[in-house]
């Protein structure tokens, strides 16, 4: 069998990968292990970069329409009484543009999407229940059941996950970082108005709400490493009443989950290959990069990696530059942007990672100052949203601190979108040339 690329992994970035490479004329082989839904949880939430992307692969519309809009962020620092002492706002309407809003959508649902729109295109091959056990000298080594079978290509990209075959061949390794934290997670029903996310917190608890369509809720608890197995020994009420006792509009709903066996333990883990590519293969999302859930990166870096390789690729086919040492530009682009979203999303899982009044009282003032300081708030909700970058530096750690006074002045819409990336940093190597 022969194709232009291999990829290993039918995951959300394996799969925009592979639609934005057959929309482009690339034949595309596509190898995902699994016959069946995912058994574990998986990322939901689009960040605008990534509806941006989608857009320009024709399914903005088709999203919006299967997903629910979410504007704000509404944060919530609770009293030990359980009593609101706190509340700050991240809202996405600063991001001036199309892009202002970040979208909730079931991850099997994206995951059609992406995959019936790729299928329909013939030069899309897409191998159900096929695993790649590694590579030869210009092949791709597959199983299905019991046979056995190569697939000859030009380029490799493994968008397998944490354990990737691909980032094996290529001999990259990683390192983990855990945290002293893991997070129970499940969807169950909400109330018709409760759309907007919320994250509610005390000195010692955590909860996540991030209203998904169809009047449900994906939920995110943080407990104590090795709390889950405690948990699971007692009546499915007391989960219910860690979650009404933070928030009490979830009662009525969260009690129609009547069994452990539906809320799943996730473990958070953060590491960085220190490179993505190796002659003619390539890695993206999990398989190179892990960022904790606290703000929902993971999937959305992915699709962002995906849209950076996938651009690439096809204008080294279409201009018969087909020189493997131009698939650095994607490692280029993306490892800078990868590693301060990592580190943003670091920050933020330490914020609530230590069980502390002083702590509490920290993160309180900290998320105050971003919500009322202008520039501070766009800047969070700019490196949030993927769209741009732009750093944090010593004067804004000083008005976080309390030390210099929030600035009251906002900045303007075309300000603003000079902070965005250009056409020419997302893709350089068209104004700089291939080899």
């Amino acid at each position: 069998m022969k194709a232009d690329v291999f990829i290993g992994g039918g995951g959300i970035g394996g799969l925009t990968l592979a639609l934005k490479l057959v929309r482009r004329g690339i034949v595309v082989v596509l190898a995902e292990r699994m016959a069946m839904k995912a058994p574990t949880y998986k990322g939901e939430l689009l960040q605008p970069k990534s509806m941006q992307i989608f857009d320009k692969l024709g399914l903005y519309e088709k999203i919006r329409s299967h997903s629910n809009e979410i504007n704000v962020l509404d944060m919530l620092e609770l009293s030990s009484s359980l009593q609101v002492k706190d509340r700050a706002f991240m809202d996405y309407s600063v991001l001036p543009g199309k892009y202002n809003a970040a979208y909730m959508m079931h991850h099997e649902e994206l995951k059609s999407v992406i995959l019936n729109t790729a299928c329909e295109f013939e030069n899309f091959h897409y191998l159900i229940g096929t695993v790649c056990k590694g590579y030869g000298e210009n092949t791709a080594l597959l199983q299905k059941g019991t046979e056995k079978f190569e697939v000859e290509a030009k380029f490799f990209f493994g968008a397998e996950g944490r354990s990737s075959v691909t980032r094996k061949a290529i001999e990259i390794e990683v390192k983990q970082t855990t945290y002293n934290h893991h997070f129970l997670t499940v969807t169950f029903p909400r109330a018709e108005d409760f759309t907007d996310g919320k994250i509610i917190s005390t000195y010692n608890r955590f909860l996540g709400l991030f209203p998904l369509p169809d009047n449900q809720v994906r939920s995110v608890y943080l407990i104590p490493p090795g709390d889950y197995k405690q948990l699971k020994e007692k009546p499915i009420s007391h989960f219910h009443k860690l979650y009404t006792d933070l928030a009490p509009a979830v009662d009525g709903y969260v009690q129609q989950l009547t069994d452990w066996k539906k809320i799943q333990l996730m473990i958070p883990v953060m590491y960085h290959a220190n490179s993505y590519v190796k002659s003619n293969k390539a890695i993206i999302g999990d398989a190179c990069h892990a960022v904790h859930p606290m703000a929902g990166e993971g999937m959305n870096m992915a699709i962002q990696d995906a849209d950076i390789l996938g651009e690439l690729t096809a204008d080294m086919f279409e201009q018969d530059k087909k020189d493997s040492t131009n698939l650095t530009w994607y490692e280029r682009v993306r490892y800078k942007r990868a590693d301060h979203v990592i580190q943003l999303s670091h920050l933020a899982a330490l914020a609530y990672s230590f069980p502390f009044k002083p702590v509490s009282y920290l993160r309180q003032r900290t998320f105050d100052r971003l919500e009322e300081d202008r520039i501070l708030h766009f800047k969070q909700m700019l490196n949030v949203s993927g769209l741009g970058m732009w750093k944090e530096n010593v004067h804004d750690r000083f008005i976080q601190g309390g030390i210099m006074p929030v600035r009251m002045k906002d900045l303007t819409k075309d300000t603003k979108k000079l902070k965005y990336y250009t056409s020419d940093e997302d893709y350089p190597w068209k104004t700089e040339g291939l080899k």
